[in-house]
């Protein structure tokens, strides 16, 4: 049997299994590719929000990396919470060694408004990490924080993308599914762009609430699409139509907001 393609995740673990490091391997899993992680932080978490969280040390971090990388090797990489200045510039420095695609998600708060990144991290991304992405994929909330850039309208988007290209990337996808559904006319739409091309992706917009997940599911199945060889372009379309079916699946889980349907594919 052939060796299937292999995607790595560097990120938080969420022990409710609906983001993090969780949703990520499901989703790489979903997708025909074989999931590896570097776990950098452990939360206490479920449908309420998040009750603790404990970040790895950076040496801890880096062993897992070396372990994977150096015996497995690695098709693309994708990255979720990196919480402190030092995980950033630690994974920064690894990834900047690397000859393959890479997906940043910045992650800077939950779904339940819990902070997931320090104040005092934020120029290391900007300056360190966002210069190794192939892609990288902020919501607005993430956008505004990165770069002040606030999104209120779909024409908005053009100009949130620009802010982040500005840091380095060599692809921005700006995901505007926090605006408004009368915004947005109805729709989840996201802007991909290399500040030459512009790919408009759109979707019906679900009236379900159950969404947890959703940013780490669509960078992983970016980090997916790229590890089989796709374009990024090709990867984004194709990851937008997974994260859509799987919200379009999501179910009640808990008290609180439940996650997205990973496997909605699988039972189709």
């Amino acid at each position: 049997m052939p060796t299937p393609p292999r995607a790595l995740t560097v990120a938080g673990s969420d022990s409710g299994g609906g983001a993090g490091i969780q949703a990520d391997l499901k989703t790489m899993l979903a997708l025909g590719t074989h999931g590896m992680s570097v776990l950098t932080a452990v939360t206490a978490q479920n449908s309420l929000g998040v009750q603790g969280a404990w970040e790895l040390p950076a040496e801890a971090v880096r062993a897992q990396f070396r372990s994977v990388v150096d015996d497995i090797g690695v098709q693309a990489v994708k990255t979720g919470m990196l919480s402190s200045a030092a995980l950033v510039e630690t994974v920064a420095a690894l990834l900047a060694d690397l000859d393959v695609p890479v997906v940043i998600d910045p992650v800077g708060v939950s779904k339940h408004g819990d902070p997931l990144l320090a104040e005092s991290a934020l120029d290391a991304v900007r300056t360190k990490l966002l210069p190794t992405a192939t892609v990288a994929t902020p919501n607005l909330d993430e956008v505004a924080q990165l770069t002040g850039v606030h999104v209120r309208e779909e024409a908005d988007l053009r100009r949130a993308a620009a802010a982040v290209l500005d840091f380095g990337p060599r692809w921005a996808l700006v995901k505007g599914g926090h605006l408004t559904a009368d915004t947005a006319a109805g729709e989840a739409v996201d802007l991909l762009t290399d500040g030459h091309e512009e790919h408009w992706l759109r979707a019906p917009r679900h009236d379900n609430r159950h969404t947890h997940g959703t940013g780490c599911t669509l960078a992983s199945a970016i980090a997916a699409q790229l590890a089989k060889g796709d374009t990024v372009p090709q990867a984004a379309a194709a990851a937008k139509e997974y994260v859509t079916g799987a919200i379009a699946a999501g179910f009640r889980l808990g008290a609180g907001i439940g996650p997205v349907d990973h496997g909605w594919r699988l039972r189709g």
